[in-house]
C-alpha cells in the first residue's frame, strides 16, 4: 500500500529547557538542553528543533547525551541558527528526538578512525565515547578551514582519543584537508562533514566505513521524501534511512 510513511515509534516531540548556549569558535555555538532524552540511543542520531517564526525545523547532530540532557554544537549559517545563538538559559524549545539511524559500532574493529569536518565534528564525540567504552583505540581527525574555526580538540583528547587537527590554510595543525592526515594503520572509519569532504574520504580510504550526510530536510522522519539520495539499492531518505550510509552502498553524483 502507498501513503505517507509513519514516524518511528521511538521518536518523541517534547519540550527542552536551555541550560547552556555559548560561543566556542567562529560562528559556532554549544547548546545544552534539559529534557526527556530517552529516545536518543545511538551516536550519529540527530534532533529536529522547532523555532518560533520559522516554518521548517532545524536538524542538528547530537554531540553528547546524559540521563537528562542533550548537547548539540551548531554553526550560524542563516536566520534560524542566528536566532538560536541569541537564545538564553531558561528558554524552552520544542524538539523531535530519536531521529536517524546512527552509526553501527559493531563493525569498527580494534582501531577505528573518526573523521569530522567543520560541523561534521560533533557526532564524532559521542561515537568516540562509546567506542572507547568498548576498549577500542580511537584516532580522530578534525578538519577546519582556519584556526579560528577549530573546536573539540581538547575535549577529544580529554576522553582518551589521539587527535590530529587539519586546517586548509595551515594556521593550526596539519596544513591541508583531512585526507592529508590519514594514518596508515586503522581497521575501519566513521566520517561526517560536507559532501566534497566525504567524497574525498571515500576515494582516499582503503577500508570500509560509514558516512553521515549533511542534508537539508523537511519533516526529519521520512514523510516528505525531500532528502532522498540514490544508492546501489535505490533511493534512501537521509533523515530516515540515514543519515549514516555504508561506503559500499553509496553512489556519487557525477
Amino acid at each position: 500500500m502507498g501513503g505517507t510513511p509513519a514516524p518511528d515509534r521511538n521518536m518523541k516531540d517534547t519540550v527542552f529547557k536551555i541550560i547552556e548556549n555559548n560561543r566556542i569558535a567562529k560562528n559556532v555555538y554549544r547548546m545544552c538542553l534539559e529534557g526527556d532524552v530517552s529516545a536518543i540511543r545511538n551516536p550519529g542520531e540527530f534532533i529536529n528543533i522547532r523555532l518560533e517564526g520559522f516554518y521548517l525545523r532545524r536538524p542538528i547532530s547530537v554531540y553528547d547525551v546524559s540521563d537528562t540532557t542533550v548537547t548539540i554544537i551548531y554553526k550560524v549559517v542563516g536566520k534560524g541558527t542566528e536566532a538560536m545563538s541569541r537564545m538564553t538559559v531558561g528558554e524552552e524549545l520544542q524538539i523531535l528526538t530519536g531521529l536517524g539511524n546512527g552509526y553501527d559500532l559493531s563493525l569498527s574493529g580494534d582501531k577505528p578512525l573518526l573523521i569530522g569536518g567543520g560541523v561534521g565534528v560533533p557526532p564524532m564525540y559521542l561515537l568516540a565515547k562509546r567506542l572507547l567504552a568498548q576498549g577500542k583505540v580511537v584516532r580522530v581527525i578534525l578538519g577546519f578551514n582556519t584556526e579560528d574555526e577549530v573546536f573539540g580538540e581538547e575535549e577529544f583528547k580529554a576522553i582518551g582519543c589521539s587527535v590530529t587537527v587539519t586546517t586548509v590554510d595551515g594556521s593550526r595543525g596539519v596544513k591541508g584537508f583531512v585526507t592529508d592526515a590519514l594514518p596508515e594503520n586503522y581497521t575501519y572509519f566513521y566520517t561526517c562533514g560536507p559532501e566534497p569532504m566525504l567524497k574525498a574520504v571515500y576515494n582516499a580510504t582503503d577500508t570500509s566505513g560509514q558516512f553521515s550526510f549533511e542534508e537539508r530536510m523537511g519533516c526529519g522522519f521520512g514523510a516528505c521524501m525531500g532528502c532522498s539520495c540514490k544508492t546501489i539499492t535505490g533511493y534512501k531518505r537521509i533523515c530516515k534511512d540515514g543519515p549514516v550510509l555504508k561506503k559500499e552502498e553509496i553512489l556519487w553524483e557525477k
